[in-house]
C-alpha cells in the first residue's frame, strides 16, 4: 500500500508502485485539500463566474462562454475530441504510471475537483484496470492532451482497456471490476488531460533502467579491463581527487572494488604497458559524467512529478483562482534529451571495449573469443549489433526541445516536444541495454580464456552468476539468443544484489 499525497513520489518508489502491483490510498489531509478547492469552484460556477475552461471554451475558444447547464457536456466533449493520438501503444506499465503520476498531482488540491474522482481514480489503479493509449500525438507543452484524454476515455465508458492480460471495452472492463463510467463536472475533464504525466512516465521508467546501467557500465567495463590484461593505475584515488566530480569518484572507487584481489592483474608486468587506451582508462570520467548527469536530471523529474501540472489552478487559503503555465513540458523536454545524450555515451564507450576485445591484435586474446576461428565466427557479428546500435543512438540523441511548433491557432505558440523527447530516451536505454549485455556476453568470455587464474571478487560474483545461466560459447549457435539471456540476466535485481554483496553499494 502507497499513501498518496502528492508530494512523496520518486522514481524508485514509483517504477515499484508499478512493478510490485501495489495499491493506493488517499491521505486524508490530501483529501481535506481536494474538499476545500472543489468547494470554491462550486461557488464560483454559482455566481457564473468567467473561468477559463470552467465557464469558457478551451484554447482559441477561451472567450466563448459556456453555460451552467452545458458545463458536464463541455467536460466530456473536451475528452473525446482530444483523443487524436496515432502509432503505436504505450506500454502498460507506463499507462499505469501515467495514472499514478495524474492521482498524484490531483491529490495536492490545487485542480478544483470532486473528491469522488480522485476515489474513482484510485479504485480504477488498484482494478489493474490499463487503457490502450496511442504513444503519437502530443506536442508536450498544453500538457499531453492526446494521450491523458485517451487515459481519460477510459474513465467515462469508452475505448478499450486492457485487464487480466484480455481487451475489453472500457465499460465492460468498469463492469468486471464493479465500477461504472464516471460522470465528469466542471474542470474535471481539464485537470485530466492538462500535464505531464506521460512524458513524465517514460522518462520516469527510462531513468530507472538508467541508473542500474551506470553499475553495469562499471561492471562491464571492469570484467573487460581484466579480461584484456590492463592495469588498474587509471583508478587509483589521488587521480580523481585532483579532479573531484562526484560521479568520477565514485566510479574510480567502484573499479578498485571490483578489481580487488583479481590474480589476472596480478599476472602481467604493469610497467611494460604503462597505460591503457581510453575506453579502458578514461571509464571513470565517462562513466562518471553519466552518474552526474543522470543525479540531476532525477531531481528535476522528482519535483515534476510531485507538482500541480493543469490550469487554472485553485488556491483554497486565499480563495483565488490563477491561470498559468505549469502543464508546459519544458523541464521534462530538456532533461529527455540531456539524459538520451548521456546514457548514450555508456553505450558509446562499451561498444568501444567490445571492439577491442574481440580483436585479438588489441586485447591478446584469441580472435573473436574462438579457439577454432575459421570453422567459428564466435563473437564477431556481437560488435556488429553493438555497433549499430550506438549509430542508431546517435539518430535519437538529436534533441527533439530545440523545435517548437505553433498549435491551436497560435494561441499555443510555444510547444517543448517533451513526449517525443521522452520516447526518444526510452528507446535509446533500451539500445543502450543490449550494447552492455553484448559487452558482458564478450567480457566474460574472454575472462574464461584466463582460468584458473581469478578476477577480483567484484567481478567473480558477476562471472559465476552470468556463467549459472549462460554457459560459454565454444562453438557457432544462434547468437541473437545468448545476446537476450544476458540481457534479461543483468536487468535482475539479483544480479547487482550479489554483486555489491561483495563490493559495497556500487
Amino acid at each position: 500500500m502507497h499513501i498518496i499525497d502528492g508530494n512523496n513520489l520518486t522514481v524508485e518508489n514509483s517504477v515499484n508502485i508499478i512493478k510490485k502491483g501495489l495499491k493506493l490510498k488517499l491521505s486524508p489531509a490530501s483529501a481535506k485539500k481536494i474538499k476545500a478547492s472543489r468547494k470554491l469552484v462550486d461557488e464560483w460556477i454559482s455566481k457564473d463566474e468567467i473561468i477559463y475552461g470552467i465557464t469558457t471554451g478551451f484554447g482559441e475558444f477561451k472567450n466563448v462562454k459556456i453555460s451552467k447547464k452545458d458545463s458536464g457536456i463541455l467536460q466530456h466533449n473536451l475528452i473525446t475530441s482530444h483523443t487524436a493520438g496515432v502509432g503505436e501503444f504505450i506500454p502498460d506499465d507506463i499507462v499505469r504510471l501515467m495514472l499514478l503520476f495524474r492521482i498524484n498531482s490531483l491529490a495536492k488540491g490545487f485542480s478544483g475537483v470532486r473528491l469522488e474522482l480522485i476515489e474513482f481514480l484510485i479504485k480504477f489503479f488498484n482494478s489493474c484496470i490499463t487503457p490502450l493509449i496511442h504513444s503519437q500525438g502530443s506536442v508536450g507543452s498544453s500538457g499531453d492532451l492526446s494521450p491523458l484524454s485517451e487515459l481519460a476515455l477510459a474513465y467515462i465508458g469508452e475505448g478499450k482497456c486492457r485487464l487480466n492480460g484480455k481487451i475489453y471495452s472500457a465499460k465492460d472492463a468498469l463492469k468486471k471490476c464493479g465500477m461504472q463510467p464516471i460522470q465528469l463536472w466542471s474542470k474535471e475533464g481539464l485537470a485530466l488531460i492538462n500535464g505531464t504525466q506521460m512524458m513524465a512516465a517514460y522518462t520516469c521508467f527510462a531513468l530507472y533502467d538508467a541508473i542500474n546501467l551506470c553499475k553495469l557500465a562499471d561492471i562491464a567495463g571492469a570484467m573487460s579491463l581484466d579480461a584484456m590484461k590492463g592495469i588498474e593505475n587509471a583508478f587509483d584515488e589521488k587521480i580523481h581527487k585532483a579532479r573531484p566530480h562526484k560521479g568520477q569518484i565514485k566510479c574510480a572507487a567502484n573499479f578498485r572494488a571490483l578489481l580487488k584481489g583479481s590474480a589476472i592483474m596480478k599476472s602481467h608486468d604493469h610497467k611494460i604497458k604503462i597505460q591503457d587506451a581510453y575506453s579502458l582508462r578514461c571509464m571513470p570520467q565517462v562513466h562518471g559524467a553519466v552518474r552526474d548527469t543522470i543525479i540531476y536530471c532525477k531531481g528535476i523529474l522528482e519535483t515534476e512529478i510531485n507538482s500541480a501540472t493543469d490550469n487554472p489552478l485553485i488556491f483554497s487559503e486565499t480563495g483565488e483562482y490563477i491561470s498559468g503555465g505549469n502543464f508546459h513540458g519544458e523541464p521534462i523536454a530538456l532533461i529527455a534529451d540531456f539524459l538520451s545524450i548521456a546514457i548514450s555515451e555508456l553505450a558509446n564507450i562499451s561498444e568501444r571495449r567490445t571492439a577491442r576485445i574481440v580483436d585479438g591484435s588489441l586485447s591478446g586474446l584469441p580472435r573473436f573469443l574462438t579457439n577454432n576461428g575459421g570453422l567459428h565466427s564466435g563473437l564477431m557479428i556481437a560488435q556488429y549489433t553493438s555497433a549499430a546500435l550506438v549509430s542508431e543512438n546517435k539518430v535519437l540523441c538529436h534533441p527533439a526541445s530545440v523545435d517548437s511548433i505553433p498549435t491551436s491557432a497560435n494561441q499555443e505558440d510555444h510547444n517543448s516536444m517533451g513526449s517525443i523527447g521522452a520516447r526518444k530516451f526510452y528507446k535509446v536505454t533500451e539500445n543502450v541495454k543490449n550494447v552492455i549485455a553484448i559487452e558482458m556476453l564478450c567480457a566474460a568470455q574472454g575472462l574464461d580464456f584466463h582460468l584458473p587464474l581469478k578476477s577480483g571478487a567484484g567481478i567473480n560474483a558477476a562471472y559465476n552468476y552470468i556463467r549459472k545461466k549462460i554457459k560459454h560459447i565454444s562453438k557457432d549457435g544462434i547468437l541473437n539468443l545468448e545476446i537476450e539471456k544476458m540481457n534479461k540476466l543483468i536487468m535482475e535485481e539479483s544480479f547487482l544484489q550479489t554483486v555489491e554483496k561483495t563490493t559495497g553499494k556500487l
